[in-house]
């Protein structure tokens, strides 16, 4: 019987990939350990080795295939004493291949919703229907059967005693003291949407929903819609707010739709607050001068260093929390997790989006060897060779805006991460010293907190920590 190779699970999150190419044809022969395909996640590509032996047979999945479920067959590989052209793809609901990997448990699909049907959804219908969460209905005869057909939501105006009709029309008719049930719906399989109550209210073929009755001149306006925030509406809502052939449409990609994905749970489940102070720069600038005037050269010339103001935030960072070990701490839902060690993201910006490249244990590392390791770690995402590992985790994470001319920002925590640290560009300014004017070099930072699990003093401890560490850098190198 042929093996199944299965579409892998490359980090505890994914749920697709895109096969972007094959390293084997249909013929090639297989070793354990071969490198067989490559995989586009939403963050990386990733190399995927077979675990068996034998013909690589028959190919499911083309190159170039987006969103392959986990765990879907994209190949077949010959057993020994198999014929390779003998072996096809499994017909529907005949058994399996052995899979080379075990999938992963998975839960009972749920019934598919009826999809509404193109060029029949009402206006008022599609501004609605998206708050319907099918993916979070039970599973079942009681969603994936319904009387004559119809679905919970979109059935007949009048099945039953229920009456189906759409959010803004119920409303409408509320405020109208309207009565739905003899109203005619003209939406999606007969659903009473804001026209037909509209036409009703002018028209006054609705009855009112309370005695003593009221003609439509008595009943009160019907409000105006509440105008739409830009996040509800679909994309033809948008498109269509502005003329034709005045944009491009760019499709979104794993990444993007990651990030994007990610940063509304972010800002809508994580109570952001935000704490800025200003640093002075004059004892660092002049530290890092020194340590990179005393790089050893290679024989072109080329430094075998060189530190830059983010490497010693990195570190800063890192040794504060130590410092303020309460605010090195991730929420977990039921508690908090306070960590032993600093691990601590960095973003680095990419074509199309960012990674965020966890520094380990950076406490214990020193300047260079974190300046080393951040120029890898910032050239392997770039190239989006990062493996899911060197991207996750970490309790807190720095982003410098400063190389682009920004003074301050706040930025977005990555959750669970507790914290993370905006930095902006360092610049001169005229300060008060011992009562005269001063010239220095200075820089805002802003600690942008989960209030979770930093409350406003703990992460004004964890800032100032930070800041005497940046004013005296020289503590950073014992």
């Amino acid at each position: 019987m042929p093996i199944n190779i299965l579409m892998p699970a490359l980090s505890p999150t994914m749920e697709k990939g895109n096969l972007a190419k094959w390293l084997k044809k249909e013929g090639d022969t297989v070793k354990s350990g071969d490198v067989i395909a490559e995989i586009e996640t939403d963050k990386a590509t990733m190399e995927v080795e077979a675990v068996d032996e034998g013909i690589l047979a028959k190919i499911l999945v083309a190159e170039g295939t987006a969103d392959v479920p986990v765990n879907q067959p994209i190949a077949l590989i010959a057993g020994e004493g198999e014929d390779p052209k003998s072996v096809s793809a499994p017909a529907s609901g005949a058994p399996a291949p052995k899979a080379e990997t075990a999938p992963a448990p998975q839960a009972a699909p749920a019934a598919a919703a009826p999809q509404p049907q193109a060029n029949t959804v009402s206006g008022d219908a599609a501004a609605h229907m998206s708050y319907a969460r099918v993916d979070q209905a039970p599973a079942g005869p009681a969603q994936a059967s319904r009387p004559n057909g119809a679905s919970q939501g979109n059935g007949a105006g009048q099945g039953g005693n229920r009456i189906f009709a759409s959010p803004l029309a119920k409303r409408i008719a509320k405020e109208a003291g309207l009565d739905l049930a003899p109203i005619q719906g003209s939406g999606p399989h007969g659903r009473v949407v804001e026209k037909d109550v509209r036409a009703a209210i002018s028209g006054g073929t609705a009855k009112p929903a309370t005695a003593p009755a009221a003609t439509p001149a008595q009943a009160p306006a019907a409000k105006p819609a509440a105008p739409q925030l830009a996040s509800s509406m679909g994309a033809d809502q948008v498109k269509a707010m502005f003329e034709a052939g005045t944009y491009e449409e760019v499709p979104l990609d794993g990444m993007r739709k990651t990030i994007a994905k990610r940063l509304v749970e972010s800002k809508q489940t994580v109570p952001h607050f935000y704490l800025s102070l200003d640093c002075e720069l004059d004892a660092l600038m002049a530290l890092r001068e020194q340590i990179n005037a005393a790089a050893t050269k290679d024989k072109d010339g080329k430094p075998a260093y060189k530190l830059s103001v983010n490497d010693f935030v990195i570190k800063a960072l890192a040794i504060a929390l130590q410092r303020v070990p309460n605010a090195n701490a991730v929420w977990a839902e039921d508690r908090i997790l306070k960590m032993k060690h600093s691990d601590v993201g960095v973003a680095v910006a990419i074509e199309g989006g960012l990674f965020t490249p966890v520094i380990r244990k950076a406490e214990q590392k020193t300047l260079t060897a974190i300046s080393a390791e951040m120029k890898d770690l910032a050239g392997r995402a770039r190239n989006r060779r990062l493996k899911p590992e060197e991207y996750s985790g970490g309790s807190t994470a720095v982003s410098n805006l400063g190389m682009f001319g920004i003074k301050n920002f706040q930025a977005v925590i990555n959750p669970p991460q507790g914290t993370i640290l905006a930095v902006g560009a360092g610049e001169q300014r005229v300060v008060v010293k011992n009562g005269a004017p001063a010239v220095i070099q200075a820089m805002t930072v802003t600690l942008s907190c989960d209030h979770r699990v930093v409350d406003g003093a703990l992460g004004a401890e964890l800032l100032a920590a930070f800041k005497v560490l940046i004013e005296n850098p020289m503590g950073m190198l014992v």
